[in-house]
Order: C-alpha cells, then structure tokens, then sequence
C-alpha cells in the first residue's frame, strides 16, 4: 500500500511537472516564432510613427522582480544627440529584428530614473551568471530574449550558448538572428540582479525563491561552489537560512571555508547555527581561532556551548565527528509514541537513523533503527521491542576518543549505518553516521554523503 502510494505521488509530481513546462511561454510556437534578440536590438535605431530615427537603443528597462512569470518591458533608455531620455512602453508599437517602432510621432522624453524592481536588461542582466534551476547549474546569458504576449513585450528566455556569445562578436546583422533551440525559459531562471533594484526584497526574490527553493542542497551546494563572490552571497541572501545551511553542510570544506569568511559575522554565525552540530563543528575548526571565537560569541548560547563542547574532542576521534542529534525512547512508551516524536524531527531526518533506548539515569538500553520501529506493531511497547531485537546482539558502540579507523572498522563488522558514542559511564552523547567516517577516512574522494545521496 505504501509502495503504491509512493509511486502515485510521484506519477502525479512528473505529471504536474510535464504540465508546467508545457505551460511556459517559450513552449509556445507563436512565442518562439515572434522572438527578438536583446543583442540585436542595443545600438540599433528607434524609428516614430513617421519611419524617421529618433534615436538609437541604448538599454531596455524590465521590471525583473515583480509578480510576472515573466518579466514585462516597462520602458526604453534612449539615445537622443547627446542626452540619454526614457520612453515607456506604451510608447512601444512593435519590436522587431534590430529596431524598435514607436506609436507615435511625437515624444515624450524624460529623463530616466530607476523604479523600485527594474533593471536594465543590458547593463544588468546581459553576460552576467545566472542560474538555470531546470539544469542545475551556474551559466551566463549570452542574449536574452523578448517577444510580445498578452499585448505587452516581456522577458520570455536566455541564450546560454557559445555559438550564440560569438554571433554578437560578428557584423551586426548576425546579432539580430535568434536561436530557439538554445532558449531557456526564463521560468527557469534564478537571475543575479538584486543589486541593480531597490525593490522590496519579499517581492523581487520571490521567484527566485521558489525554484530554488526545490533544489536539493547537494545541488544547491554545487551552484554556490560555482558562482562567483558576489552571486555567491546573493544566492545565499534568496534561501531560507534552514535550507542554505543544508546546502553549505554539503560543499567542499576549503570552499565553505571561503564562503564564511566572504559572508558578514552575524550571517556566517546564523549559518552555522543552522547546520547539524558535526558538520557545524567541522566548518569552525577550519577557521582561525579568532574568528571561530567570533562566530559562536554571536550564537544564542545553548548552541554556542554545544558546540564549544564538541570542539574540545580531538579532532579524527569519534567525539570530534559526532551529531549530538539524538531521538531517546524510554521502554514503557509505544511504538507509536516514539513514531511521533520521529515525526517531530523531520528536518534532522539526515542525521537519524535510529531511536536510542535508555533507563531513568540515561544509560544505553538499546539502538533501534529505524527500520524496525516502521515494521514494528504501533501498540506493543518499546521494551518488548527491545526484547525481541535482543537475540541480534548488543548495539554498536564507540567511545569518544576511539579513532575514526578504529571506527570505521567496527561501523564495517557491526554491518549498521552508523555507530553511538557513549561516555565512560555508557551514556549515550552522540552519534557517528558512515559518511563521516568515510569524509574522514578517505579525504582525497571529498565529501562522501552516502546516506543524503541514497535519501
């Protein structure tokens, strides 16, 4: 039943999926028919209603974070003799290949002034690094492209391609061509142009949000090792804090490394704060003792003396590389109960893997994975449980000076997905995952992450 739930989940997802792209603009034949290359158009003339050149195309003025799928043409930047004038788009009849037409002969021109969300989609947007959700990876637009939908000239695609970057280093006439079996819908697109707009941050990031927001951070991790410093940060500042931390959990250590020390103090520290305590850990012992000291002095301090606590192990020791991330049952609960509590943790579901078991004084009953507690009947007790997995033998264990070899050898004999770490008096006070031991052990393969790959 829950097999064939799962597969109907994720028939239907690939069917909304289908849906969607079939939905987006560039899918269209009129569109992609109708597109106009933003290369081909800067430099060219701006003709009235007259046939006569007012002037030549200097930039194209879209409203990039607004509410639009995709972004609307708001205005022209204009050259006139010497002055640089605005015209609207309501002044726009037609875009066509090379040239702008405008609705009438005469013209309002007006300097121009840069409105909340608005870009200039050349100066902007054009061989800047975007990124391509669909694709999953950092790219830069070579052209963009606009074509007219629902009466108004919008932002439908990027060009990515290199063909494309050296047609607009050939005569003019090869820049006004479009290519159509190289655009990316721009639905696609995590653009990088915040900096140019002073639009309120919750309306100009909102889309960029969303599909972000459905990468997963190994992804999203390869995305920030890729991009440049600036975007880099602009990535960062478009994620949830809760979800950029799961992507820096992922990123190569000499590259996170660079990432907190480009990122402001209080951020970096709130980055941190968010991550598992092991890989928390792992990032601070990077870093130069005074700015380690910095960033956990900025943590609330229940999580900057957790981690302080965990510092203190030797680094290559299991209590060095251990989650202090712990589900505890006690053996009157049921099944059930302790079901729920899982529940409760679902944003830590990659550090846990099992619910340890312990008596009043918090010494080691037993480790239940998780496995047994989903196959388990929801009514019997967690210490009947316990009775029954008995004949399998004691849980793994480790001390917190144990070496990760050491360990990793047990973690290979015990055949388990991780291993406890308890102290002298056989209380539990974390836990070792395969993946860490694997980072550890085998540092030039780099970072491992077995158990979010097979999730």
């Amino acid at each position: 039943m829950v097999a064939t739930s799962l597969l109907m989940s994720t028939t239907a997802r690939l069917r909304s999926r289908r849906v969607h792209l079939q939905r987006r603009a560039t899918a269209s034949r009129a569109v992609r028919a109708s597109l106009v290359s933003l290369a081909g158009l800067i430099g060219g003339p701006v003709i009235n209603q007259a046939g006569e050149e007012v002037g030549r195309l200097v930039d194209i003025v879209a409203r990039l974070y607004g509410t639009e799928a995709y972004p609307p043409v708001t205005g022209l930047v204009v050259r006139v003799g010497r002055r640089r004038a605005f015209l609207t788009a309501e002044a726009i009849d037609n875009v066509r290949a090379g040239r702008v037409e405008l609705r009438s002969a005469r013209l309002d021109l007006r300097e121009y002034e840069r409105r909340p969300g608005e870009v200039l989609l050349a100066r902007d947007v054009l061989d800047h690094q975007l990124v391509d959700v669909d694709g999953l990876q950092v790219t830069r637009a070579a052209d963009l492209y606009l074509a007219p939908v629902a009466d108004r000239i919008v932002l439908v695609g990027v060009d990515v391609s290199l063909p494309t970057l050296l047609r607009r280093l050939g005569p003019r006439r090869w820049r006004t061509r479009p290519t159509p079996e190289r655009v990316l819908d721009w639905e696609a697109i995590a653009p990088f142009a915040e900096d140019a707009t002073t639009g309120p941050p919750d309306v100009r990031l909102r889309a960029s949000r969303a599909a972000l927001h459905r990468m997963r951070p190994a992804d999203l991790a390869d995305l920030l090792e890729d991009l440049g410093r600036t975007e880099r940060q602009q990535l960062l500042d478009m994620l949830e804090p809760g979800h950029a931390a799961d992507a820096l959990e992922e990123m190569e250590p000499a590259e996170l490394e660079n990432l907190l020390r480009e990122t402001g103090p209080a951020h970096a520290a709130r980055l941190i704060e968010d991550m598992e305590p092991d890989e928390a850990v792992d990032a601070l012992r990077d870093l130069h003792s005074g700015e380690r000291e910095d960033l956990l002095s900025r943590m609330p301090t229940s999580d900057s003396q957790r981690l302080r606590r965990l510092l203190t192990h030797q680094e290559g020791t299991a209590g060095g590389a251990m989650t202090t991330r712990l589900v505890t049952a006690r053996p009157d609960q049921t099944v059930a109960e302790v079901r729920v509590e899982l529940a409760a943790q679902a944003e830590h579901r990659t550090e846990i893997d099992a619910v340890v078991v312990v008596d009043p004084e918090g010494g080691l009953i037993a480790d239940i994975a998780l496995f047994d507690l989903v196959v388990a009947e929801a009514g019997i007790t967690i210490a009947d449980l316990v009775d029954w997995l008995a004949q399998f033998g004691p849980p793994a264990t480790v001390r917190t000076d144990t070496r990760l070899a050491e360990a990793a050898e047990q973690l290979v004999a015990a055949r388990t997905s991780s291993l406890l770490v308890v102290d002298e008096h056989d209380r539990p006070v974390g836990r070792i995952l395969a993946d860490d031991v694997l980072d550890a052990v085998l540092p030039q393969r780099g970072r491992l992450h077995f158990r979010r790959i097979l999730q």
